[in-house]
């Protein structure tokens, strides 16, 4: 089609008006081709692909039947796939090039877990931006994120993906990425250094059956309403044009056959206008699922349901023309489906020019940027917590002092980069070992201690870990006995989370329990930095060693930033997103449980909430983080104790370093509505203010409370906001601070 028969390329018109345009010119299976999305399948800047499925894709893809790819990367390969999609077909409409820009594309901030213990919304915000920057020099529009999948069970592997198990700081958090991968406004996407963002997964998909991938879930309407969906609802808020659905079933139903899930809440109540994209093969799954009985079935239900892209199930592009021409789903589907996708197509600017993102000077110039590399490392200071310190081992001293550095992951540059590292070089993370040596006013010896792994790991293999070879022992024993202090980088390898890696034991893998326990009884003066996925479970090293660091897996500048903060050149002030339990019979743990009936040892005998084996409580609370100064909170004042509804309430609390040094402090709101008409939790997360103080300074903090903070929805998912009696608690954790009360009258 030439040029003067193809108006929707005015740009003088608006997105709708062009829409409008090309819709009609459209034929049926041009359309379903929109709706599919395949996976980057051949040598793109190499000869046509021969044989096989890479072949038919290929074909596809120049006849106008592929809308998106993913995958796909780098200038020069987007390029290629994308001047087959404008230039080869009949309409020339572009492709949406997408790709799981999880925690950076090639320059790795922390993982998401890691950057929700930072607490800092604009560092996250930024964070996402520098992900996208790189990316979109690199030929992607389109991310697979965020993850705002609110979790409590740290079986599950992709705990790491999201921001924890409290749904007002994971909406916090989805927020502040929506924005950093997209810009403030819908407008920003026209801008060549943003992308779109994909809220996923939707929904419930945190709330896994024993934390198992891909398994069911069976949650309340309560739990649903008032944990799962409010994350999701904030990146609506903040504007994000695509979600994903998820591999589990709610209510029977797999969440992408899920007509209450994607028109009722999603497209009906929400009113989203962006599209739904289909998790890996998920519409296919439902034949495995029990929801399908075969293909035609499992496309018909995921269109009928709402979901408008399949990814890689290849069942739209079989089935879905013949199912319209069948008269078995209707065209009205597919056009509001189409309508949808090529929406967040013009907002991007793809139509207006189909290669803004290819160009390779940018790519060249961004990717790995001095600026990136900053920026990345600023995240992850602010991402490491500190759980313990005493005998004054921390901060190091910078002179004078024999350091053993003990621990394979210690000298690991792979390990670091996690999971969700696909476009990012092998052995591209600074190692701690050489983060540590940057201070070379001390005595700096390296010892291994023990392999961790007894064979490679990869993205798509299950991760060997060695059981039998203590070879390592004796010269760490050595090493330790010579030191003033033993640092040990123990935890879990890059990829022991993520997608696929569940886990029913939580203790530090392979023998580095052992190992940890032969060193302390050499040398207890130990630092144990943990780099780590997901919480562990530690009982022993809580109790015996003296300072303990959760360094998690941080990315790209992993080395520098451990090393900076074990010398106190930065002061640590994360706080944990996830509570961390004592064993794994705790799981699911989570700080904002409920009371119970019987939740105290009031008449003195066994018939009370409890376990008969160890504390109900966690070794590391939700939202603990110590720090190198200390904090103190005094006057909790409110501003009345009696409210109309509607009313707002005022409370502020004064916060000063009382400590040797300089710090930052995440001061933390939270509430219990006493009695309500569906029990709530004993506490809520309801504020919280990330506080710089010098030693010595005092700041007053003022929180605001109002309907939104206050109220609950029903089983119905109606918001209500009910008259009664609220306590409040505000310090620097969810387990401890200074409490007060107030009312709520009719």
């Amino acid at each position: 089609m030439n040029a003067q028969k193809k108006p929707y390329l005015d740009k003088n018109k608006t997105v709708e008006q062009r829409i409008n345009l090309l819709l009609p010119l459209m034929t049926l299976e041009e359309k379903v081709g929109q709706m599919n999305q395949y996976n980057g399948f051949w040598d793109v800047t190499g000869p046509a692909p021969k044989g096989g499925t890479a072949e038919l894709k290929y074909e596809h893809l120049r006849k106008g039947l592929v809308g998106s790819m993913l995958t796909v990367r780098g200038v020069k390969e987007v390029r290629s796939v994308q001047k087959i999609a404008v230039e080869e077909t009949r309409l020339g409409i572009p492709l949406i090039i997408g790709f799981d820009v999880i925690h950076g594309y090639k320059t790795l901030s922390p993982i998401p877990l890691a950057e929700a213990a930072s607490w800092d919304l604009e560092a996250i915000k930024k964070s996402a931006a520098i992900a996208a920057d790189e990316a979109s020099a690199s030929g992607i529009n389109w991310t697979f994120g965020p993850n705002v999948d609110v979790a409590n069970d740290a079986r599950w592997g992709r705990v790491m993906e999201g921001a924890g198990e409290d749904p007002y700081l994971g909406s916090k958090i989805a927020t502040a990425r929506v924005h950093g991968f997209q810009g403030e406004t819908i407008a920003d996407l026209q801008k060549v250094n943003t992308i779109a963002a994909c809220a996923k997964h939707f929904a419930a998909y945190g709330y896994v059956e024993a934390g198992l991938e891909y398994n069911i879930v069976d949650i309340s309407n309560a739990k649903l309403y008032n944990s799962v969906l409010p994350p999701f609802e904030a990146t609506l808020q903040a504007g994000v044009r695509t979600f994903m659905n998820s591999f589990n079933t709610l209510n029977g139903v797999p969440a992408t056959g899920n007509v209450f899930l994607q028109r009722d809440i999603l497209k009906g109540k929400w009113k989203f206008d962006g599209f739904v994209v289909s998790d890996y093969a998920s519409i296919r799954e439902m034949i495995a699922h029990g929801y399908a009985k075969d293909e035609a079935e499992a496309t018909a239900k995921a269109v009928l349901a709402g979901s408008d892209m399949d990814m890689e199930s290849y069942l739209y592009v079989a089935k879905l023309a013949a199912l319209v021409k069948e008269g078995k789903v209707k065209e009205a589907l597919v056009d509001d489906a189409v309508r949808r996708i090529l929406r967040v197509k013009f907002e991007l600017g793809l139509f207006d020019d189909p290669y803004r993102y290819c160009d390779e000077k940018r790519e060249k110039e961004v990717v790995g940027s001095k600026a990136n590399n900053e920026g990345v490392l600023d995240m992850a200071k602010k991402s490491i917590v500190l759980l313990k310190n005493e005998k004054n081992l921390l901060p190091l001293k910078k002179s004078g002092q024999k350091i053993a550095l003990i621990g394979a992951l210690a000298n690991d540059k792979n390990s670091p980069l996690g999971s969700w590292r696909i476009a990012a070089d092998d052995n591209t993370a600074v190692s701690v070992l050489e983060g540590m040596q940057q201070y070379k006013d001390n005595q700096l010896v390296f010892e291994k201690g023990v392999d961790l792994l007894s064979q490679k790991a990869t993205f798509l293999t299950e991760t060997v870990f060695n059981t039998t070879d203590k070879s390592g022992f004796e010269a760490a024993k050595t090493a330790a006995k010579n030191a003033d202090v033993v640092v040990m980088v123990l935890g879990e390898y890059g990829f022991q989370s993520g997608e696929g890696r569940s886990r029913t034991d939580l203790n530090l893998p392979g023998l580095q329990q052992e190992l940890l326990e032969e060193i302390y009884k050499v040398n207890p003066n130990i630092v144990l930095v943990l780099n780590n996925g997901r919480p562990l479970s530690i009982p022993w090293a809580a109790e015996k060693i003296p300072a303990i660091v959760e360094a998690w897996q941080l990315g790209t500048q992993t080395g520098n930033a451990v090393a900076q903060v074990l010398y106190g050149d930065y002061n640590p002030s994360g706080k944990l997103p996830m509570s961390f339990p004592r064993n794994v019979g705790q799981v699911p743990i989570y700080y904002n449980k409920y009371s119970t009936g019987r939740p105290v040892d009031s008449d003195k005998n066994v018939f009370w909430s409890h376990y008969m084996d160890v504390e109900k409580t966690p070794q590391f609370p939700f939202g603990f983080g110590l720090s190198y100064t200390k904090f103190d909170y005094k006057d909790l004042k409110l501003n009345k104790t009696s409210f109309a509804k509607g009313e707002k309430v005022q409370v502020s609390v004064a916060v000063t370093n009382s400590g040797n040094y300089d710090g930052k402090e995440v001061v933390q709101l939270y509430i219990h509505d006493e009695f309500a008409s569906i029990v709530r939790p004993i506490k809520e997360l309801k504020g919280f203010e990330l506080v710089n103080l010098k030693k010595g300074e005092t700041k007053t903090v003022t929180f605001t409370l109002t309907d939104k903070e206050l109220g609950f929805y029903d089983n119905e998912g109606n918001y209500l906001v009910e008259p009664g009696t609220f306590k409040i608690m505000v310090g620097g954790s969810s387990d401890k601070g200074l409490e007060s009360g107030f009312e709520i009258k009719e």
